[in-house]
């Protein structure tokens, strides 16, 4: 019985706690009394104080007593570390649900371009070609003109020719000579 439930702890994870903490003491040494506790990775500030291997510090709580020097790290720790990349992690989060969402309506606002731009090319094509029918009817209405002056100048030309040609053959009065009384 006993072996079988090692046998199912085995494979799960376990984690190692870090609630640990070290003592707060009135004096450089273990001999020196103990003013309290401090869990590990609470912020303390480190004072010019050092004796052997115990340095002076002011706790969280304002206390000021000794702690080892070795447990005492530059780095700051999980415990504050935490909180902090939690909170941008949700800022982080924020941000990319907001550029997704975002993108979603930036995707439907391409669609909607996109459809307006084939709308207007449509109606490009057409304007175009009704500018060229009406570049092509401008021509023909020009040829026809030209056309139509060349006509009436033949017209001219020609009623012209007629009149003088029957103005030549009509009988001319004689003209009466001076010499004659009249």
């Amino acid at each position: 019985m006993l072996l079988s439930s090692n046998l199912l702890a085995e494979g799960q994870s376990r984690y190692i706690s870090d609630n640990v903490f070290l003592y707060l003491l009135g004096g450089p040494g273990t001999e020196f009394r103990i003013l309290g506790s401090i869990e590990a990775g609470q912020p303390v500030t480190l004072l010019n104080e050092t004796q052997g291997d115990y340095s002076k510090i002011i706790d969280h709580k304002g206390r000021e007593g000794w702690v080892q020097t070795n447990l005492i790290s530059s780095t700051q720790s999980f415990r504050e570390q935490v909180p902090a990349l939690t909170t941008e992690l949700a800022q982080a989060k924020a941000k990319l649900a907001e550029v997704l969402s975002s993108t979603d309506n930036h995707a439907d606002e391409v669609t909607e371009l996109k459809a307006k731009l084939s709308e207007l090319e449509t109606n490009l094509a057409k304007t175009t070609q009704e500018r060229d029918e009406l570049k092509v009817a401008v021509d023909r209405s020009a040829q026809d003109e030209r056309f139509e002056l060349w006509r009436q100048g033949g017209l001219i030309a020609g009623m012209g020719l007629i009149l003088g040609i029957i103005l030549m053959y009509l009988p001319r009065p004689q003209r009466r000579s001076k010499k004659r009384w009249m």
